[in-house]
């Protein structure tokens, strides 16, 4: 149930206020002047404070201007006689989540509260996505091999070279590009991702550089393409190797010129892109087979950088279990351990399937292991 804290000298006040958010299912608490809002709002956790301007030890700016200090996390809505508005207004400036002018309008007040409350969701959601992002770009491990990858990435994200990332599948190449993006220049702008095994050779040219309407049977509509998409930020060539050769030529074209034109027009495009392309593939041995461009993967591989598979660092894996281990049992909301053996079990295991495999199994000996999960749940569960 929500809560809400009304704070007001007038007991009458308080009073009808807390019967209508009772009547709408609200928990109420009351506070008789600002010292004592304070001291409630401190030591409790209100997801609104309806609280009055003026008020004997504490008035309601001040109050305002504490809560802001000690961080809380309550929507503030201020209350206010007519001739203390621009006041009221001038609270909204500060931080406080909207005014009330007084005699309560009952409608205005559950209007006010219920979107505080869809505030204070929105809020929270932003916090959580804020937490998954932060924790998809955690490169864990300190070995040797995945050391180097670290010191490249410090020395070239900031720079605007290309990047070409090699690796196996699994190995974690959007991961890299994903570092690479947050500690660019770039960072404010987009990071726009295109996999190109997954997109048909015959809608590739489309999906990258756009196209205008009646381009073709299905193009009802002008639309931009991802190098637009990327403006001012960073767009990463996933799975390249995969690309057609007709568009490998426009690609080609576009990070010489830094122009586009989309598929259709006539017209060119100036664009604004950092690219960072990722395979799985050697590209060497594509050009030798004449199934990629030599002079695009030159123009690619500016600073190249290999990703090791996690047969290359297993000392990692320890590590790598722990971190797995905390991140999906917060998820699952459950709490498990590993014991050494099995950590050992782990490190006597080929993952050709790199991080990815070792992340789904991890989670599998979540969902099916003990509450220590031991190298006999490793054996039982049939994963080696």
């Amino acid at each position: 149930m929500s809560k809400i804290l009304i704070i007001d000298d007038e007991k009458a006040i308080r009073r009808s206020i807390r019967e209508i958010l009772e009547f709408e299912q609200y928990s109420v608490e009351e506070a008789e002047d600002g010292a004592q809002g304070l001291e409630f709002a401190l030591k409790n956790k209100y997801d609104v404070i309806l609280s009055d301007i003026k008020m004997p030890k504490l008035d309601g700016i001040e109050l305002l201007q504490k809560l802001i200090d000690a961080h809380c996390e309550s929507a503030l809505i201020i209350m206010s006689g007519h001739g203390n508005i621009e006041t009221a207004v001038d609270a909204v400036k500060k931080g406080a989540y909207d005014y009330l002018a007084k005699p309560i309008d009952l409608n205005r007040l559950l209007i006010a509260v219920r979107n505080a409350m869809q505030r204070n969701e929105l809020v929270q959601e932003t916090k959580v996505l804020k937490k998954k992002i932060a924790k998809t770009i955690d490169m864990v491990g300190n070995s040797l091999v995945l050391t180097n990858v670290k010191d490249m990435i410090e020395k070239v994200a900031p720079t605007e070279a290309r990047v070409l990332i090699t690796g196996s599948n699994g190995s974690g190449k959007e991961l890299v590009a994903k570092w690479i993006h947050e500690k660019s220049n770039r960072s404010a702008g987009p990071l726009i991702e295109v996999n190109c095994a997954a997109i048909p050779s015959e809608l590739i040219e489309s999906e990258l550089f756009g196209h205008e309407k009646g381009a073709f049977t299905s193009a009802v509509a002008q639309r931009k393409g991802k190098f637009e998409l990327a403006e001012g930020g960073t767009l990463f060539l996933d799975e390249i190797g995969d690309m057609s050769l007709s568009a490998q030529a426009k690609v080609l074209r576009a990070l010489q010129e830094n122009k586009i034109t989309r598929v259709g027009g006539d017209k060119e495009i100036k664009v604004n892109v950092r690219v960072i392309a990722a395979t799985n593939k050697d590209l060497k041995k594509e050009i030798e087979k004449e199934n990629f461009r030599e002079d695009l993967f030159h123009r690619l591989s500016v600073i190249p950088i290999h990703l090791p598979g996690l047969d290359e660092r297993k000392e990692d894996i320890p590590l790598l279990a722990e971190h797995f281990l905390n991140l999906i049992c917060e998820e699952m909301s459950v709490s498990k351990t590993i014991s050494s053996q099995a950590i050992k079990a782990l490190q006597a295991r080929s993952w050709p399937g790199n991080i990815r495999e070792f992340r789904n199994v991890i989670e599998r000996l979540i969902i099916l292991g003990n509450k220590e999960i031991s190298e006999d749940d490793i054996r039982k569960f049939g994963i080696n």
